[in-house]
């Protein structure tokens, strides 16, 4: 097991990967000669050359719709946003061309393409830098919706998505790029649409993912100390869900609380609760709960983001109420 950062563990994947296919290539702003704006792609360049790692104007619409069209006739972009909030930018070349396009060519194209960049909040970059996007694209059929929380799970996942024969969106956090974890020496891939139960439990499910996979193992240590035995299940991916495993951990627990960084109305967290509740409701001993965001823009200053974003306070809090305590 080789210790990496996650950024050295996402560069790993995509190196490895573009060493193995000559059709893949890295574009966006600042990915080659600043080494990427949070140095995921360092050395890249070097290594590959401006063919393959290519620097863009700051547009987002034009380099994002240059992508799609350069997977539809064969090749396999790697389209970094700087954050996923500048996506917004090129919302329409995502939904309406890359998701879009196998359907209504009748599967004459396809989109393999990997669209990343850091997503939801990190420290004291306020609203237009904060904004969680996972429900803005896990509505639409056509697109893959990843994340991770460590080292290993960023490798694995990052090089199944390099592989995958269509678009899609990973999710990533500049809170976590500098995260050390072990990662296996060896070729380590983590098929699409798999969750990982994290932590296991007996009285009550925390359903997440990304870095409030921490927030929910902080909670779960909080909770452990007063006798309540919870389960985290990590997501990892929002389209495809892994029922399978959703289900069977709060079929085994009877209650549930999702956790997560999007806002309350809307959020993907009501995805989860509406199909818990229509597959489960004679086994849940309790309505599922939410634990997410306050429902206003992502402020600035430090102590009203702490009061916006889900912390290990609130968790333990939904749980208690979940259990009656």
């Amino acid at each position: 097991m080789a210790t990496l950062q996650i950024r050295e563990a996402l560069r790993r994947a995509m190196v490895e990967e573009m060493r193995r296919d000559d059709r893949i290539f890295l574009m966006g702003e600042e990915v080659g000669h600043y080494n990427g704006a949070y140095k995921v792609s360092q050395g890249m360049l070097e290594e590959f050359g401006e063919q393959r790692v290519i620097d863009t104007p700051i547009s987002e619409n034009g380099f994002a719709g240059l992508g799609v069209g350069a997977a539809m006739v064969g090749l396999r972009p790697i389209i970094e946003f700087m954050t996923w909030n500048f996506s917004l930018v090129a919302y329409d070349q995502v939904i309406n061309s890359a998701a879009k396009i196998y359907q209504m060519s009748g599967g004459q194209y396809s989109a393999p393409m990997v669209f990343r960049g850091p997503n939801g909040t990190a420290e004291n970059l306020a609203a237009q830098h904060s904004t969680s996007v996972d429900s803005l694209y896990a509505h639409f059929p056509g697109l893959k919706v990843v994340t991770y929380c460590d080292a290993a799970d960023a490798y694995g996942l990052l090089k199944a998505a390099l592989r995958d024969d269509g678009p899609v969106c990973f999710l990533e956090s500049e809170l976590t790029y500098g995260m050390k974890g072990e990662v296996p020496d060896e070729e380590h891939i983590i098929p699409l649409g798999q969750a990982k139960v994290r932590r296991a439990g007996r009285d009550l499910s925390l359903i997440t993912w990304g870095k409030q996979v921490f927030t929910c193992e902080a909670a779960a240590k909080q909770l452990e100390a007063d006798g309540i035995d919870v389960e985290v299940v990590d997501l990892r991916s929002l389209r495809p869900l892994d029922h399978q495993t959703l289900f069977a951990s709060v079929a085994k627990t009877r209650r549930a609380v999702v956790v997560h960084e999007g806002h309350l109305f809307a959020g993907v967290g009501a995805e989860i609760v509406a199909r818990l509740q229509e597959a489960l409701f004679d086994v849940l001993e309790a309505p599922v709960l939410r634990v997410t965001s306050r429902d206003v823009p992502q402020p600035y200053a430090s102590n009203l983001e702490k009061l916006v974003n889900p912390d290990a306070a609130r968790v333990v809090e939904a749980v208690r109420k979940s259990l009656g305590r």
